[in-house]
């Protein structure tokens, strides 16, 4: 029992250390206006687990005022691509930078008039870089399990940048209680939306 306590320590300080070392610049403002100003819809995209963050940047973004859905860059090979138009705007996940499905999405984006792709990513040789005007770096991560794969810094990292993103995104639309209740209507959530936190 011990052991296995300390043991969940050292991967809860290894995630903790990582969301700190994370080398935040000009291109996250950079990100946020640019999703303010996206005339058509937030794609969002991913394969793995890079993916169900993905889908859950896409989730908080449409509750929070900005239309967004994910799109599988494995099922955009068959036909899903067609979900993309000019004023779209793609966030790309990929820890490496070096998953063929996403590269190839996003190489392929540009025929659609998709100019703008946000790319969230850690490997300095990551290949989605050179598809991206904009790179929100993760910094470099080390995985706390033993083998050193597992993504779990990573994600975690993936995620406290989404959501980062996100409540700037929404504090700038001033996104007001009754707006988010609209969205979110159901639930506990939406209760306390709609009866003003009672």
């Amino acid at each position: 029992m011990e052991n296995s306590l300390r043991r969940a320590q050292e991967v809860i300080n290894a995630e903790a250390k990582a969301l700190k070392s994370i080398p935040l610049d000009d291109n996250f403002g950079h990100a946020v206006n640019t999703l303010y100003n996206c005339k058509g819809r937030v794609i969002t995209t991913g394969m793995g687990k890079a993916g169900t963050i993905a889908k859950k940047m896409a989730g908080t973004l449409c509750s929070t005022g900005t239309p967004s859905v994910y799109l599988h860059p494995g099922e955009a090979e068959h036909g899903d691509l067609g979900l993309l138009h000019k004023g779209d705007v793609i966030i790309a996940y990929s820890t490496s930078g070096k998953t063929r499905e996403v590269i190839e999405m996003l190489k392929l984006a540009h025929h659609f008039c998709v100019d703008t792709i946000i790319g969230i990513t850690s490997h300095p040789d990551s290949l989605i870089r050179e598809q991206c005007s904009i790179v929100i770096d993760m910094g470099l991560i080390k995985e706390p399990c033993g083998l050193g794969l597992t993504p779990t810094a990573s994600t975690t990292v993936m995620l406290a940048i989404s959501d980062a993103l996100a409540v700037v995104l929404m504090e700038k639309r001033a996104f007001s209680r009754e707006q988010f209740g609209l969205r979110h209507h159901g639930g506990y959530l939406g209760n306390v939306a709609n009866n003003n936190g009672k």
